[in-house]
């Protein structure tokens, strides 16, 4: 009961500290804005930028551009070699790695004071929860976040990792005992045999909190009903809150509700490698409440002009309702001007709420992959290379998980050839993909996703389908890949498969 009173307490003051920051959002990020060029003005990048302690945001608008990173990467390695007061004051406590960029992986620092941001955010989603519902019973049961592994390594003596691995080392001591799996269940690499220790665990336990990417969560649940042939909810009658995020949640919704068996209560979040930006603040809505007062300054390019090379932005006081913005921070990370990738919508702006509505560069992320054009141009040039065959088109669409079928990607190709034997093709297509992108290989590796399947595209298949979508000639073009299924089902309805 003590604990269940204190927990209550922390709701309510997170709740009013909640309130404040969201009713004073234009002071708040102004402040943030103030705090972040001052600590920054003594650094490497401060200098080549010229700041000073008392910079106005007009005067960083011109000194900044916006940057990827790519254009930050001189900077990064620099951080890597150990060099101090790079982007940020010191040296940043972890890097955090990540796929995505045409060159590899990347290493975002994350620093002092940008690792509370990380922290706090799902913690503040928990406890607003709390302040909303009135629910607290969970609490004295167990939680799980499915991750991966916390094992770190070092670059420079900065200890270096996923995020999710990271975050698993600062578990607020008053939740260790709530937590699982164990440590050495966590470090496990092989996915399956990772999924198997967690069931172990967790059957016969009183589980309330369960979180996850959802591809990750879909595998963990299909495995408990295949071992105790019951419902999530009947072997867990206790678990009533789902934590996800990372992905599109809408192609798993219907799944999960089969898996689980009940209606549970759901709390979407927006992390990410270069901070926490959202949360969802309330079950009456789906939309996500922008985190303005953990570090980061926001700015945002309309689409429309970001597409059209015109990089013009704006900060939070600038937006617009139902508006697609790319979103631009700068952060305690030391990141500046830094295009996250990341495409919202205002759903409101008092407070301001968003959704996240994509990737500003075309992506295949439906199971947390974040595979992009090049990467899949790449591997197909590779697969011509070895097989000596010629591609006329091709797209990449998801098969999401269904009982007569596991996940995987879909290849739609236009051979130059009458009769091809794919077989070979596609194992080179899964080779290139698992090297140049992490995240893809551990769905491969963790049997999440099957290897890819071809489908062959019959001659001028890819003319006939963009004919019957009004879209022949001109400059437009076969999109490589897609989060969807809209071309793939086009090109079966078309007959256009072999």
């Amino acid at each position: 009961m003590l604990k269940q009173a204190v927990i209550k307490i922390m709701a309510r003051l997170k709740r009013n500290q909640v309130v404040s920051w969201a009713k004073n959002p234009i002071q708040t990020q102004q402040s943030q804005f103030n705090y972040l060029v001052k600590k920054a003005s003594k650094t490497n990048f401060g200098k080549d930028h010229n700041f000073s302690e008392s910079m106005s945001y007009d005067e960083f608008k011109a000194k900044v551009p916006v940057s990827d990173y790519e254009d930050l990467r001189k900077y990064f390695e620099q951080i890597k070699l150990g060099k101090k007061n790079v982007l940020w004051p010191g040296k940043p406590i972890y890097l955090a790695v990540t796929s995505g960029t045409t060159s590899g992986s990347k290493y975002i620092p994350i620093t002092k004071e940008s690792l509370p941001n990380h922290l706090n955010g799902a913690k503040t989603a928990l406890l607003m929860y709390i302040a909303q519902t009135g629910k607290i019973d969970f609490i004295n049961g167990k939680f799980i976040f499915i991750q991966g592994s916390p094992v770190l390594s070092r670059i420079s003596g900065i200890l270096t990792g996923r995020l999710s691995g990271i975050s698993a080392h600062h578990i607020p001591f008053y939740m260790k005992r709530n937590m699982l799996p164990s440590w050495s269940t966590n470090i496990i690499e092989e996915w399956e045999n990772k999924v198997e220790s967690i069931v172990k665990e967790t059957v016969g336990e009183n589980m309330t909190i369960i979180s996850g990417i959802p591809s990750w969560l879909q595998m963990y649940f299909e495995k408990i009903t295949e071992k105790t042939n019951r419902k999530v909810s009947e072997v867990f009658s206790n678990f009533n809150l789902l934590i996800y995020g990372g992905v599109n949640f809408d192609p798993y919704r219907k799944k999960f509700e089969e898996l689980i068996g009940k209606e549970v209560d759901s709390i979407e979040l927006f992390p990410a490698s270069e901070g926490f930006f959202a949360f969802q603040d309330s079950q009456e809505k789906k939309d996500l409440l922008l985190i303005l007062n953990a570090g980061i300054f926001y700015e945002f390019i309309d689409v429309e002009d970001y597409r059209n090379n015109n990089l013009k932005r704006v900060p939070l006081w600038g937006v617009k309702k139902n508006k697609n913005y790319v979103m631009i921070i700068s952060s305690s990370a030391g990141l500046w001007g830094y295009n996250t990738g990341d495409t919202v919508s205002f759903t409101s702006l008092k407070p301001y709420r968003i959704n996240v509505t994509g990737r500003i560069k075309q992506s295949l992320s439906a199971f947390g992959e974040h595979v992009i054009v090049k990467e899949v141009e790449q591997a197909i040039e590779q697969a011509i290379i070895n097989t000596g065959l010629m591609v006329k088109e091709f797209t990449v669409a998801p098969i999401f998980k269904s009982k007569s079928s596991n996940a995987c990607h879909e290849w739609f190709i236009e051979f130059d050839e009458k009769k091809v034997q794919t077989s070979e093709f596609a194992k080179i297509l899964d080779q290139e993909l698992q090297k140049q992108n992490k995240y893809y290989k551990d769905l491969i590796t963790g049997k999440i996703i099957d290897k890819p399947v071809i489908r062959k595209i019959s001659e001028n298949g890819f003319k006939k389908y963009m004919k019957s979508i009004g879209k022949l000639g001109g400059q437009n073009k076969i999109p490589k890949i897609a989060n969807n299924r809209n071309i793939a089902d086009q090109l079966k309805k078309l007959n256009l498969i072999q």
